[in-house]
């Protein structure tokens, strides 16, 4: 009787443990498919991301000079006021000519463009272009005269200035 209590204590035993391995199996197998889900709800994610990532970089590009040329537009509408005015006082043409560099000028500080105007200064080839070497009283390799000024955009040289420099 002993033996058959013991044989089936063993058998509840191996039934349990097969019972309890089976909930093992399907808890791992439940957590597998968790896993599955949330590895392809990150990769959409990432790729949700990519996509937004590369629409941005395109407008960025597509619309970088779009507050520059806004700004533009006052200059070219006083540049046309200019065109359509019928009086023959040079005066007033003048003004109009001030008024609308002054407006240039403001969309450039706006902008951080700067002129370069090296009169006086070493020669500097990477911001001046030397157009010619003169004989001069000035002392040699310093700019004497700027025939074109030049211009950079936050320190970088957008156009070189054109001068002259004393031999």
């Amino acid at each position: 009787m002993q033996e058959e209590n013991q044989q089936e204590g063993a058998a509840e035993a191996a039934a349990q443990t097969e019972h309890t391995a089976e909930a093992r199996i399907a808890e791992l197998e439940a957590a597998l498919e968790e896993a599955k889900a949330n590895v392809l709800y990150i990769k959409a994610d990432g790729e949700n991301i990519r996509r937004r990532a590369m629409d941005d970089i395109d407008k960025a590009r597509k619309f970088a000079l779009e507050k520059f040329s806004n700004e533009l537009l006052a200059v070219k509408d006083s540049l046309d006021a200019a065109l359509l005015i019928e009086a023959t006082d040079v005066q007033s043409y003048k003004d109009g000519v001030q008024l609308t560099a002054n407006q240039l000028a403001s969309v450039f500080d706006k902008f951080n463009i700067a002129e370069i105007n090296p009169v006086g200064e070493k020669f500097d080839p990477n911001k001046h272009q030397a157009i010619s070497m003169q004989e001069n009283s000035g002392e040699p390799n310093t700019v004497f005269n700027v025939l074109q000024k030049g211009y950079t955009l936050n320190e970088r040289v957008l156009r070189p200035a054109l001068v002259m420099v004393a031999k």
